[in-house]
């Protein structure tokens, strides 16, 4: 199986940016699809970007679609998630996923492997 270590998370303030890592061990990571999702405290966790094995595709959230870049270097075992244009309601932990069954995917239970996430707060 693979492991996942998200980074890069911490406060910013509204309009700002920052770039989330996720980097992986265990297995060959370009057999693997990511997501990145969020989770708000009280709020389901919810789909945020996602890339397939290849890095060629990418998929996001509509709400995120124009601020957010998914990259994937499968040389380096790592998946970024770049936001800008950041705003509070984004304030959340962010965490990376991944999946050998699928091409992709929006639904979090297609994930059978998460990092542990990291935490990022935006200021109004």
């Amino acid at each position: 199986q693979v492991q996942l270590v998200e980074s890069g998370g911490g406060l910013v303030q509204a309009g700002g940016s920052l770039r989330l890592s996720c980097a992986a061990s265990g297995r060959t990571f370009s057999n693997y699809a990511i997501g990145w999702f969020r989770q708000a405290p009280g709020r389901e966790r919810e789909f945020v970007a996602a890339i397939t094995r290849s890095g060629v595709n990418t998929y996001y959230a509509d709400s995120v679609k124009g601020r957010f870049t998914i990259s994937k270097e499968n040389a380096k075992n790592t998946v970024f998630l770049q936001m800008n244009s950041m705003k509070p309601e984004e304030t959340a932990v962010y965490y990376c996923a991944a999946s050998r069954s699928i091409p992709t995917s929006q639904r979090p239970d297609d994930y059978p492997y998460w990092g542990q996430g990291t935490q990022v707060t935006v200021s109004s």
